[in-house]
């Protein structure tokens, strides 16, 4: 069976890309098991640049096909941010509480009807000496005042839906794939992976 290296040592990520691309004729691999100890500075303006980076440069490393992404949090009251800045906005060794506490104080005069917000994912699969194929996924909520709920990562406490009642760290992780800009953005990339699955070499 061929693998395919997931280009991400954020195992709240791996694991969800783990589940959300589970059934695919591939061995999901990642860095750590590759033995891959890489680090690629996202320091491009866009999620495609950055999520086109991480796959081309772990894909060289490894001679693996390579799904890589980049995602963020834009905030309609900040003008966008952070954005392409959400996982550093705090600072670069911030935790995921430490980032949300920074985010709701500087929403913390913005009333409910103003702090709409969405969710951005770009996934880039490289494909060794080949191509690079894009997918990206959206979804939009409001920033809660407080974080509710212990599933998921980074912002996904403070992000709520109104048509759900429910942030997305109070989903289960299979709604929550079916929602998440993270599951469309995988959701694409699953008709990818399955259409390269009988052309890829194990």
């Amino acid at each position: 069976m061929p693998k395919l290296l997931l280009a991400t040592t954020n195992q709240g990520k791996l694991r969800e890309y783990q589940h959300l691309l589970s059934g695919l004729p591939f061995e999901m691999v990642s860095p750590i098991t590759e033995g891959l100890d890489i680090y690629v500075e996202e320091s491009h303006p866009s999620y495609e640049e950055n999520a086109r980076l991480k796959a081309t440069i772990y894909s060289r490393a490894s001679h693996l096909l390579t799904l890589a992404d980049d995602s963020g949090l834009e905030v309609d009251a900040l003008g966008g941010e952070p954005g392409i800045h959400s996982a550093r906005a705090a600072g670069e060794n911030a935790s995921d509480k430490d980032r949300i506490a920074y985010l709701l104080n500087r929403l913390k005069d913005v009333p409910w009807e103003e702090r709409t917000a969405r969710f951005v994912c770009v996934v880039a699969i490289a494909i060794p000496e080949d191509n690079m194929e894009i997918c990206m996924g959206e979804c939009h909520g409001i920033i809660a005042f407080e974080p509710r709920g212990s599933d998921g990562f980074g912002y996904d406490p403070v992000f709520y839906f109104s048509e759900i009642g429910k942030t997305m760290a109070e989903l289960p992780l299979d709604i929550k794939n079916q929602i998440s800009h993270r599951g469309q953005a995988a959701c694409k990339a699953r008709t990818v992976l399955e259409n390269l699955a009988e052309n890829v070499k194990p």
